[in-house]
């Protein structure tokens, strides 16, 4: 391109599985150069990570862009760039997704195509448009979608902050006045301790706390009672929990490593709320539902846990009732959780044996259709 002048309408195309660094300059590129870029998810129905999913975080990367439209297409049609007709097949998917955008809102043709990979030269061929190529030799990113899947740990720095959020394993502590904020600060320091990509592991402290801290101080203030069960409490205080801790949560998780640890949630806000009020509001029930995915619940048992009056915590004989209301939550869920029981170097030992169970089992993807 001479000049300032723009195509009109870029076209970039792929599986973005998972959508990385370079598909983020892919598309930079593409929308520096157009007045308007269309971006194809086109994922098959082999593989792990739905396209819908890899659309939303690759538009989550852009929130700010204007003339960007990402579509999800499913195209089960194998690769075969030497054969017309399977050309012809994606081709179809491609032109028909497009078509069912425009009849929404309609975009001038395809006058470019902005593609990495050698296909990009057919591709802008079929559409009468102009090949625009990105780095094919992934010179600025060195990282592809392949080895991405192969090795998520080792590619981590390559993921952009929306796709780190979704695929990141959230292991949330929760247990009654047992012990919770020791293993979860322990288990994030041996996390971190353990360097390479473990070490932007984040620590997700439990917001409920402050804000107990906070409201605690206002009683005092004016020479009432200070016991947590004491307080107040009204259903906006718990909604205002669940929104921060999830907020700090989210941030934590677009920056952190492919494990997040999180001293506490909304599900456990949730019994907190039963705790304190006599039952749980829906607005808060169907908060903590609908919550990002949680890989792991580690429950600190009360047991052989000394209670600690910090000023924030009372009636210690309630906690045995407490953490079982928590098992009994918990095995409601679907979510794997496990207790966690004995001394503090025990309870994080068992916490990292999880962990590192859980890895071996994460972060799998399906081979795409060759």
């Amino acid at each position: 391109m001479a000049g300032t002048s723009k195509f009109e309408h870029g076209l970039v195309v792929g599986k973005f599985y998972p959508p990385h660094r370079g598909h983020v300059h892919l598309v930079e590129s593409a929308l520096a150069g157009c007045h308007r870029v269309t971006v194809q998810v086109l994922y098959s129905s082999v593989e792990s990570l739905p396209g819908v999913t890899r659309a939303k975080w690759l538009a989550d990367c852009f929130p700010a862009a204007a003339g960007l439209r990402v579509l999800a297409g499913l195209d089960d049609v194998p690769i075969d760039y030497e054969s017309s007709a399977i050309w012809d097949a994606h081709e179809k998917i491609m032109v028909d997704l497009i078509g069912v955008a425009d009849a929404i809102d309609p975009w001038p043709r395809v006058d470019a195509v902005f593609s990495s990979e050698s296909y990009g030269q057919e591709m802008a061929r079929r559409f009468g448009a102009t090949a625009v190529g990105v780095d094919p030799k992934r010179s600025t990113y060195p990282v592809s979608g392949t080895a991405a899947r192969s090795d998520l740990f080792a590619h981590w720095h390559f993921l952009p902050p929306p796709v780190r959020a979704g695929l990141c394993r959230r292991v949330v502590v929760v247990g009654a006045s047992s012990g919770t904020t020791t293993l979860s600060v322990d288990l994030h320091k041996a996390l971190v301790s353990r360097g390479g990509p473990w070490d932007r592991t984040r620590w997700v402290a439990e917001y409920g706390r402050q804000y107990s801290a906070d409201l605690q101080a206002r009683q005092r203030a004016q020479n009432l009672s200070h016991l947590p069960s004491d307080f107040p409490w009204n259903e906006l205080d718990f909604r205002e929990i669940c929104r921060v801790q999830l907020e700090m949560e989210e941030e934590a998780a677009r920056e952190g490593s492919p494990v997040l640890v999180c001293d506490t949630d909304g599900l456990a806000t949730c019994l907190w709320q039963e705790r304190y009020m006599g039952s749980t509001s829906p607005w808060v029930r169907d908060f903590a539902a609908a919550l990002p995915p949680r890989a792991l619940y580690l429950l600190t048992s009360h047991e052989a846990v000394a209670f600690e009056d910090d000023g924030l915590r009372d009636q210690p004989q309630l906690r045995p009732d407490m953490t079982r209301r928590f098992r009994e939550v918990l095995a409601q869920g679907r979510v794997p959780w496990f207790e966690l029981v004995g001394s503090p170097v025990q309870r994080l030992q068992q916490a990292l044996d999880i962990v590192d169970q859980d890895r071996e089992t994460a972060f799998r993807f399906a081979d795409p259709l060759g």
